[in-house]
């Protein structure tokens, strides 16, 4: 991989521009967290929303156009997840938001000041989504090899933002090929286990995708609690995607590794601390340390010293304040003479010595 950082340019959805140097996007995925109820699907946004949350993200599918409404092998879900034994048809159509739902849904998302979009997963809900003006789409991880509907969602000549949970990196690759169309890509990393464990995580994996793919890069986290989002902030991650619920009961299919209101509120104060804090590469003193260069070390009288008098290290020390000489000139002002009087407290300059 190429280990040179290329200079990102910002994307922009709905006038918030998100790359390098900017506040990190936090995204509220609702998902199945509705429990099939549309006044819960409302008050998760606007719960989001107080809680600092930049967007609201929806998922937009069908279950006939996910899967077979069949229980051969295959179809029954496996494994160690929420969903274990159940038919994923069955799942899909409790956990679908229906069709009717979503102009209600963006139009509460446009009243609280939050951005509405979605994943679609079909021709149907990208045609849906562009009624309503999405101002993007995101391409979930299990579509990210998808490229017949990376290459529709990039065809509306919207920004996409597009998981990269179990995609090799040539498939990353496939997926921006296809994805040329866009308005600007950002791609996010992501562990697709539920819940997922923070060794999992892999977020070093950030800053190096950015490099190599050109891209901004950011993170879609399903551990539990809010350190692996403000971790990947402090990497320089620009999204953060987390899904989002009003409350643990009653259970719904992704409750189990949604954060609550008080967590996102946390969450969104510490991914912006943590972006603040990831700042650029920068050595020595920054503005505000400016002042405290005076209490470091330097060269200071700590005896009168006559005219003609030789510096030694029984009269000259390094002592802090900073007015002096820099620390390392001691051996090069030892044994030079002081040019007149020179009294205790005095900091050494070169104007002083011969």
């Amino acid at each position: 991989m190429n280990d040179q950082a290329p200079t990102l340019a910002s994307i922009s959805i709905a006038g918030r521009n998100i790359g390098p140097g900017e506040p990190p996007f936090i995204i509220a995925e609702m998902s199945a967290n509705h429990g099939g109820d549309l006044a819960r699907a409302l008050r998760i946004i606007r719960l989001a929303a107080e809680a600092g949350a930049d967007a609201i993200k929806f998922q937009a599918y069908r279950a006939e156009t996910m899967t077979l409404n069949i229980d051969k092998p295959g179809f029954v879900i496996e494994g160690d997840n929420p969903w274990t034994g159940q038919r994923l048809y069955a799942l899909y159509e409790k956990g679908a938001t229906p069709y009717d739902w979503f102009p209600r849904l963006f139009e509460e998302a446009h009243h609280c000041g939050i951005i509405p979009f979605a994943s679609p997963f079909d021709d149907a809900a990208v045609d849906l989504l562009e009624e309503l003006d999405a101002p993007a789409y995101k391409i979930a991880s299990f579509e990210a090899v998808d490229l017949d509907l990376i290459e529709r969602c990039a065809a509306t000549h919207k920004p996409l933002i597009i998981s990269t949970g179990m995609a090799s990196e040539e498939e990353i690759g496939d997926a921006l090929a296809a994805a040329a169309g866009a308005d600007g890509v950002i791609l996010l990393k992501c562990t697709s286990a539920y819940p997922a464990d923070a060794s999992e995580a892999n977020l070093a994996t950030i800053p190096a995708m950015s490099r190599h793919f050109g891209v901004p890069v950011g993170v879609s986290d399903h551990t539990l609690g809010t350190a692996v989002p403000t971790a990947a902030c402090a990497l320089g991650a620009c999204v953060v995607e987390k899904h989002f619920i009003d409350s643990t009961h009653p259970e719904t299919a992704d409750s189990s590794f949604s954060v609550l209101p008080e967590e996102m509120r946390e969450l969104v104060k510490n991914c912006r601390t943590a972006q603040l804090a990831h700042g650029a590469v920068r050595y020595g003193p920054a503005e505000r340390e400016s002042q405290s260069l005076a209490f470091r070390r330097s060269l200071y009288a700590v005896a009168d010293i006559p005219a003609g008098a030789s510096l030694t290290r029984d009269n000259v020390r390094t002592i802090r304040p900073g007015f002096g000489l820099p620390a390392k000139h001691l051996r090069e002002v030892l044994g030079t003479k002081a040019k007149s009087d020179i009294t205790l407290g005095t900091p050494i300059s070169w104007e002083l010595v011969r």
